[in-house]
């Protein structure tokens, strides 16, 4: 899991990123197209064509975080294509990068009675 302090928003750039990015571009890309500070501590998740691929920006203060996952199966939910981005919880990116649907997350069967 990307340690992320607790006040930290979660920022989904809507759409699709060339990949080939580092994280000076996608950092750059957070500024110009989201219009946000990439400094400020939020983290920002893009994502690729293919949709199996996911890279997250993060700045801690003291230096630039580049982590990138990629799927082996299955794509990553994503927003519809539009400009700007989606603000999401940490919980949710966490259901997003094990592959789960985090728009409506399914909760496992509980039992019901001890005994």
């Amino acid at each position: 899991m990307i340690p992320s302090p607790a006040g930290a928003r979660v920022w989904l750039a809507a759409g699709h990123t060339d990949m080939r990015r580092g994280m000076n571009g996608l950092a750059l890309q957070v500024q110009q197209a989201l219009g946000r500070d990439p400094h400020a501590g939020d983290l920002y998740v893009f994502r690729g064509k293919r949709g199996s691929l996911v890279k997250i920006v993060w700045h801690d203060g003291l230096g630039m975080s580049l982590y990138a996952k990629r799927l082996e199966r299955g794509r990553f939910i994503w927003p519809a294509p539009a400009d700007g981005a989606v603000a999401i919880s940490a919980s949710q990116l966490a259901y997003m990068l094990d592959g789960i649907d985090w728009r409506n997350p399914q909760h496992t069967w509980r039992p019901q009675a001890a005994g």
